[in-house]
């Protein structure tokens, strides 16, 4: 009788852990849900993002809304450094910037980007020059991330997600 009485309390206190377990894990998935959800909203609204830059845009889009637009080699002169004499450095390099064809403004600007073609040049140029030599070889990443921005900003949307070089010589 003992043995019986014994089993029935340890089945009475299992079936009351896993109830208690039950309760506990629908109460953390809620909460951790609700954080999950705050977290995003503080992300938004503080306009953070919690990938890379330069990887961000280029995963979001499908390959089948993505246009690109080529830019022709460019040679640029790069910066001075400090204290350096002699020849100047040059970037030479081709350029494509990657469009969303979903974006509202890939129809006003997109479809037409030979006609702004100087204007993003320009632009290019300005950031490209900013850079030393030895900066633009071991942060072209940035050099990057930093001419999409002043492009974002000339036409004041995001339809524009990417930059990438290829062909590119730095001396």
């Amino acid at each position: 009788m003992k043995k019986n009485l014994i089993s029935i309390i340890i089945l009475a206190l299992l079936i009351v852990n896993i109830v208690l377990t039950a309760i506990m894990m629908f109460s953390v998935t809620g909460t951790a849900r609700k954080t999950s959800a705050l977290v995003d909203n503080i992300t938004r609204s503080l306009n953070l993002e919690l990938t890379s830059k330069g990887d961000a845009g280029a995963a979001a889009v499908p390959m089948s809304d993505i246009a690109t637009y080529d830019i022709e080699k460019m040679t640029i002169e790069l910066k001075r450094g400090e204290g350096e004499e002699g020849d100047p450095h040059f970037f030479v390099g081709a350029i494509t910037l990657s469009m969303n064809t979903k974006h509202e403004d890939y129809k006003t600007y997109g479809e037409e980007m030979e006609a702004k073609q100087s204007l993003i040049k320009s632009e290019i140029t300005d950031v490209i020059s900013s850079y030393t030599a030895e900066d633009a070889r071991n942060n072209q990443d940035g050099m990057k991330a930093d001419i999409l921005e002043r492009i974002q900003t000339m036409f004041n949307s995001e339809f524009i997600f990417n930059v990438a070089f290829s062909d590119i010589i730095i001396q």
